[in-house]
């Protein structure tokens, strides 16, 4: 991304800042412009602590936001942005995934290469799963039809099968390439991106197979490293991002690509909301895109909601509609060396920051 493009898109959120107020020195109401969507800043929790950041998931039963921050997930209060707790001894952790049927939830714990299971009302560990000999568990994801809990290992190129139940490894599914997010349509079949194939793999979750593999290119548009997967459920579309500033929506009865959208540049995360029919992504660049689904096959591009650079990941909540992206302050990058040629920009202590979009 260019310097001038970074200025005016850092520019454009102070704009949408100007006006906010403190709440409890951690959350502030946003402006009330809105563009086409009718999606704007509506809080800024600014909740610091330490670690970076990956995947985050909420939880609408319990109204809490779960992110990873690194070694640890952070667990927020979905409506007031206050800490609800914290689950230690997660080191690389990547993604969170929640059983709500069985009152568990389970990280991804890439460093070590293990899943961290915990109470759900308590945050209270209950048990570490080694998934070795795969490698980097990156994305996870609750199946709710087998009870059975699927990581995406990002190094071994595959996903190892978990009982939610006992928390014994019950198999592994070879990938072949990457695999990225992956999304369940509650009878059994699993959908995971691979990022180096740019396909869907279609996953029976009961006989821990690929049924099917269904590229995500088209001789009119290719999709570069897919990352972010959301599902319409009642309509079978999923909606794959991709690196190449894209988002595939494709049948997924039979693989069909239905229908290509621009994005924002930077995509990683995908959301569906089934109440408005919006299908988001969250784009690196500072922005929110925003796509209707008309019908099945028809689709509209809504709108690219400003929000912060380096805000690239995101969940939703089903009930209230609210977008949650989150991002932090970064300094210079230090000077490149043979060593390291292309070092990274360090994260400013306390600069985490959760946003909340709404209408």
């Amino acid at each position: 991304m260019s310097n001038c493009k970074q200025v005016f898109i850092a520019t454009l959120v102070l704009a949408l800042s100007v006006g906010a107020f403190a709440q409890d020195a951690k959350t502030a109401a946003a402006p009330a412009s809105t563009g086409k969507s009718g999606y704007h800043q509506v809080a800024k929790w600014d909740v610091g602590g330490e670690g970076g950041w990956d995947y985050l998931t909420f939880d609408p039963a319990g109204k809490r936001l779960f992110i990873s921050r690194g070694t640890h997930v952070m667990v927020l209060d979905g409506d007031s942005g206050k800490i609800a707790g914290d689950i230690a001894d997660t080191a690389g952790v990547h993604g969170i995934a929640i059983a709500q049927d069985l009152g568990k939830g389970f990280t991804s714990n890439g460093r070590d290469n293990s899943v961290t299971i915990f109470d759900l009302k308590t945050l209270k560990p209950i048990d570490k799963v080694s998934v070795t000999p795969a490698v980097n568990p990156d994305a996870i994801m609750y199946e709710p039809n087998t009870k059975r809990v699927f990581t995406f290992n990002g190094r071994s190129k595959d996903a190892t099968v978990i009982d939610a139940v006992t928390g014994k490894v019950l198999g592994t599914v070879a990938i072949g390439g990457k695999p990225e997010f992956a999304v369940a349509d509650g009878t059994g079949t699993v959908f995971a991106n691979d990022e180096d194939k740019a396909e869907v793999d279609v996953i029976d979750a009961k006989a821990m197979t690929i049924k099917s593999r269904w590229p995500l290119s088209t001789e009119a548009q290719k999709c570069e490293s897919p990352s972010g997967l959301a599902l319409d459920n009642k309509n079978h579309r999923l909606f794959a991002v991709c690196g190449n500033k894209v988002m595939v929506v494709m049948n997924a009865q039979n693989g069909k690509v239905v229908k290509t959208v621009p994005t924002g540049d930077g995509t990683d995360a995908a959301s569906f909301d089934p109440g408005t029919m919006n299908v988001f992504a969250s784009n690196g660049e500072g922005t929110m895109t925003v796509v209707h689904e008309d019908s099945p096959d028809a689709y509209s591009l809504v709108e690219n909601v400003p929000t912060m650079p380096r805000a690239r990941t995101m969940t939703l909540d089903p009930q209230t509609h609210k977008a949650y992206l989150v991002t932090a302050q970064f300094g210079p990058a230090p000077a490149a060396t043979a060593e390291n040629p292309r070092p990274r920009p360090a994260m400013v202590p306390n600069s985490f920051t959760v946003l909340v979009y709404g209408k």
